[in-house]
């Protein structure tokens, strides 16, 4: 530094910190979501839900505002509008008595209900949401489809025959476990009576083994009684066949 120069003065750190959290991490913006699309009958009505995210608490001036454009048309008119807790609803357009609030801020909702459809009515509604200080965000677009019978959409057809196939398969895979089960059972049953068998066979051949054991003296005995009996058989025979030759 040279003589008589002032000296620098220093940058804070915290303009410094602040500085660099700002460039990092801006403000996020305010998100809005809505259906890509809904359809209606002719005379019914439908609900167009809108919904938002926001980094900040729900304000008092929160707004909501419904944009319509016809189908094929450039410019979009205002319909609706919410702000201060009050709805501002379009009593001299085309949905003049048509349109209801049914939202609710604190829950980040802001839906409408169009009532008595009418082809005119096909188009795209956008839905826009301010929550001080958070303003910044992009809108979110629904388009109306209005038909005399609100056909069966592809996706819903999809989905139902892919669960009636998830369910039949389902069903076939508890029946086998249901058939597995049963027959695991009654293989269990077959082995405990083949167990209960093969422990009372030894306990019936020894039973028999003693019988027979306590039988064979008794047949022996019996024998020998046939075989004395028919001895003395013999000798008497003999005894009596040679007393007739003495007598001769």
């Amino acid at each position: 530094m040279a003589p008589g120069d002032s000296p620098a003065t220093p940058i804070p750190v915290l303009t410094v910190l602040l500085f660099f959290f700002l460039v990092l991490f801006p403000a996020q913006a305010i998100v809005v979501y809505t259906d890509r699309e809904v359809h209606g009958e002719v005379g019914s009505k439908v609900t167009l839900h809108c919904s938002f995210w926001s980094s900040e608490w729900v304000s008092e001036d929160i707004s909501f505002t419904w944009r319509y454009q016809p189908e094929g048309g450039r410019d979009a008119i205002s319909i609706f509008h919410y702000t201060k807790g009050q709805p501002y609803i379009d009593e001299v357009g085309t949905f003049k008595e048509r349109i209801q609030w049914v939202g609710d801020p604190q829950w980040k909702d802001g839906s409408i209900v169009i009532h008595n459809l009418d082809y005119s009515d096909n188009g795209t509604f956008t839905c826009d949401v301010k929550n001080p200080p958070d303003i910044v965000g992009k809108t979110s677009q629904v388009t109306l489809y209005v038909f005399d019978k609100v056909p069966t959409r592809y996706g819903v057809v999809l989905g139902a025959v892919i669960g009636g196939v998830l369910g039949l398969v389902l069903l076939l895979v508890l029946l086998f476990y249901l058939i597995r089960y049963c027959w695991l059972r009654r293989q269990a049953a077959l082995q405990r009576r083949l167990s209960a068998m093969e422990k009372g066979k030894p306990h019936k051949a020894a039973k028999d083994s003693s019988k027979r054991g306590r039988q064979t003296p008794v047949l022996y005995a019996m024998l020998d009684h046939t075989r004395s009996t028919k001895a003395v058989s013999e000798k008497k025979s003999k005894g009596l066949g040679e007393s007739r030759k003495d007598k001769k």
